[in-house]
């Protein structure tokens, strides 16, 4: 399959960064076609324009900033999603990336009455999310698993209704001993491997 691998961690030496290294070598190993996507590294700007934002409900969105992201996740038969969750969302550059390339036309239709949108997302088959909480889980369940729910709820469910999802949590990051790490990566490798 077509993977795309996003990242969505400033430091290059950060645990997700590690944990996007294995899902790389795995999906590689496999022989899963993988392209990367690191939003710091590329320099990703975040914020939704205003001319972006003006189109959001024209007759087309103004995506020429954006085409080789659009590109990418166009052509993605599978997406993994390697962040850290911080104050329980998204890291502001994921968010953005959602808002700026998860747009209308591309990954959904409005409706013509402006109802329900339309997914466009067809192609994506499988969606997985690597995150990393310093809350231990049961902080994560008292607050419904919020990063969970928009994934699975509001971004796939209306986007790419088909796609199967999943998504693994690291919790108590900030104090990990390395056998933590190894078993979490085996986690990972497991998942994918049935991909």
């Amino acid at each position: 399959m077509k993977c795309l691998v996003v990242i969505a961690h400033p430091l290059a030496d950060s645990l997700c960064h590690a944990l996007a290294r294995s899902v790389v070598e795995t999906l590689s190993a496999a022989g899963h076609e993988v392209v990367v996507e690191d939003l710091y590294r590329s320099g990703f700007a975040p914020a939704l324009g205003a001319a972006e934002r003006q189109s959001y409900y024209g007759a087309r969105f103004d995506d020429s900033a954006l085409r080789g992201h659009i590109d990418r996740l166009l052509a993605a038969e599978a997406l993994v999603l390697v962040f850290p969750t911080w104050w329980f969302g998204f890291p502001a550059i994921l968010k953005g990336w959602f808002d700026r390339v998860w747009a209308p036309g591309i990954a959904y239709d409005h409706a013509d009455d402006l109802g329900p949108i339309k997914p466009r997302l067809h192609h994506l088959r499988h969606t997985l999310a690597v995150t990393s909480l310093g809350s231990p889980w049961w902080v994560d369940r008292l607050l419904l698993r919020p990063v969970r729910r928009v994934l699975k709820t509001a971004l796939l469910g209306t986007c790419a209704p088909a796609c199967r999802f999943e998504m693994l949590s690291l919790y108590r990051a900030e104090q990990l001993e390395p056998a933590r790490v190894r078993a979490f990566r085996l986690r990972i490798e497991r998942l994918l491997s049935r991909w």
